[in-house]
């Protein structure tokens, strides 16, 4: 056979080789799915239905408890959802009244439910409010299963190593899957907000999605390549394709090898000045491997995805836990929470925000909760009652001005008065600090670091807002640069003024994460690099290598380039001077 180039979205990285088991459901039977029944038969047929519906929850719930086990609370979140999907008014009972009034059988009323319901959510205009239709779908699959009376596919039974392909597969398909044996997944649907990627990425499992019709080439038992970083996967590789996916695969194990050396070291130059490397976080999975990847804290806890997963608003006992496992997983190293930073390309649906011509620019992150302060104001107890549970520090996102920061602070003295009037105990002497991701906020870093007790400096957003650039735009991506030397100013500005003040100044964007740009960053002062956990060793190792006082004086001259790429090449001359 000849050799088939597909591509798709690489959504969890590596690179992988494998015989494909292609994952198909059993579909319900046409006879089940158009059955009429007589009136008379209508109550066994509702009793059929609900007795499904009892065996389905407690599924769900045995799901649920094996998640949170296995991939932290909130991934449980996305399984609770379903159990709340069984309660929703429109679901359920909507079934029932179809076998009374249209003498249908049940599994003819599950399917015309469930799929009324997920067109409707497949035709709105939000991704993640399409991609809820898997939900429901997964709902449905289980009603159907039951009301068959058998337990259907489990792809928990798979006892050898294969590469998954499925049209898609439901959060509690995934939750299912053993890295042991599952190499790699491949799925004809599925974007990088799906429940498919954000639970492969937990799991480490190699992720393409959203390969479309090319996925009806394939057919069990073929040989596929797939790589998750590029997302290009390869059907019926020549033998010379898989020698060199091989190569990479051992370049990737040695690199992770030699790197690994570093993970658990302290970040120290040569002339033995020691930074501090933490970790950005979005789950709470991710803060128990943190650890484990060198991390020395978490810069950078993004709370969004306890409130993306979620129907309806998360209640403060929700959220406590969440903060308080993470908390406990650090056991004792700092964790850096930043409130809901919600809006621009980050939807909650349950918010019903209003639609606007530049979210970007428009109702988001802080604002938003500081014009719903029972939001903020909620989380913020959470995050209160977590404390005493570890070493927990806060931090606003996308504040702009002075006024706006105060309002953040009021709210959260606030939260802290009533606690401590309902005899609620909380830790002493939370560091309270705030994003520096607009270019405002960095002009005006002499007057906020008379007030926060750190910075924590936003680069991916703090690019887009001072060069004017659409960071999801492919046509201007090549203007989008954090080496552009007005935004080095701005970075510069911050860390001097955290410093007269004797404030810290960290950094959470992609730019922390970059080798290249350690001795840039190291020269300009900044205290704490946060980043993706996967590049910690890599950045440990980048500043074993370097002086910081030759950083220093590289630091002033690059502040005198007038382009990107002027800055770019002097520090890849840089690197590449013999120690």
């Amino acid at each position: 056979m000849s050799e088939q180039r597909i591509q798709g979205l690489g959504v969890s990285a590596g690179t992988r080789i494998g015989r494909v088991h292609l994952y198909r459901p059993q579909a319900a039977t046409d006879s089940l799915s158009r059955k009429q029944v007589a009136e008379a038969d209508v109550p066994a047929e509702l009793e059929r239905l609900r007795a499904a519906k009892e065996q389905s929850l407690e599924q769900l719930q045995a799901l649920v408890e094996k998640t949170k086990q296995s991939l932290g609370a909130d991934k449980a979140v996305i399984l609770e959802g379903q159990t709340s999907i069984l309660a929703d008014p429109t679901f359920f009972p909507e079934m029932e009244k179809r076998i009374q009034g249209q003498l249908v059988s049940a599994e003819l009323a599950v399917d015309q439910v469930v799929e009324q319901i997920a067109g409707l959510f497949e035709s709105l205009p939000q991704e993640y409010m399409r991609e809820r239709a898997a939900d429901v779908r997964d709902v449905g699959k289980r009603l159907r299963t039951n009301l068959g009376g058998n337990s259907g596919v489990s792809l928990a039974d798979i006892q050898q190593e294969v590469v998954l392909v499925a049209d898609d597969l439901t959060p509690s398909d995934t939750v299912q899957l053993d890295k042991t044996y599952i190499l790699g997944i491949v799925t004809r649907t599925g974007g990088k907000t799906s429940h498919t990627a954000i639970l492969a990425k937990s799991l480490g499992i190699p992720a393409v999605l959203g390969i479309g019709a090319a996925l009806d080439t394939i057919e069990q038992g073929d040989l596929l390549l797939l790589d998750g970083n590029t997302g290009a996967c390869v059907l019926h590789p020549l033998e010379s394709t898989v020698e060199e996916a091989r190569r990479r695969m051992e370049d990737e194990h040695h690199q992770s090898q030699a790197l690994s050396v570093y993970a658990n070291q302290p970040a120290v130059t040569r002339d033995g000045h020691q930074i501090e490397v933490v970790a950005n976080i979005g789950t709470t999975l991710e803060s128990r491997s943190s650890l484990a990847e060198g991390a020395e804290g978490i810069g950078l806890f993004r709370t969004e995805f306890l409130f993306m997963n979620a129907t309806s608003m998360p209640t403060e006992e929700e959220q406590f836990a969440a903060y308080r496992e993470v908390a406990e997983n650090l056991q004792g190293h700092p964790v850096v929470i930043r409130t809901l930073d919600i809006g621009g390309d980050k939807e909650l649906p349950y918010l019903e925000l209003p639609k606007e011509l530049n979210p970007f620019l428009g109702y988001r992150a802080i604002r938003l909760c500081l014009d719903r302060p029972e939001i903020l104001l909620t989380q913020l107890r959470a995050i209160l009652r977590a404390s005493v549970h570890g070493q927990l520090k806060v931090m606003f996102p996308m504040i702009s001005n002075l006024q706006e920061w105060r309002q953040a602070k009021a709210l959260w003295l606030q939260a802290q008065e009533q606690l401590r009037a309902e005899g609620v105990a909380f830790a002493d002497g939370i560091e309270v600090g705030m994003m520096v991701e607009i270019p405002s906020a960095a002009l005006l870093a002499d007057q906020f670091a008379k007030e926060v007790d750190f910075f924590s400096i936003g680069t991916n957003d703090l690019v887009q807002y001072t060069v004017a650039v659409d960071r999801m735009n492919e046509k201007v991506a090549d203007l989008y640069d954090y080496f552009h030397p007005a935004v080095l100013r701005l970075i510069q500005m911050v860390i001097e003024a955290g410093h007269r003040e004797g404030k810290w100044t960290g950094m959470c964007g992609g730019m922390a994460g970059d080798p290249q740009a350690t001795p840039l960053l190291l020269g300009l002062g900044l205290d704490e690099w946060s980043m993706d956990a996967g590049s910690i060793a890599k950045i440990k190792h980048a500043v074993h290598g370097l002086h910081r006082a030759d950083c220093v004086a590289l630091a002033q001259r690059l502040l005198t380039l007038g382009t990107a790429p002027e800055i770019r090449t002097e520090l890849q001359t840089y690197l590449q001077q013999p120690e």
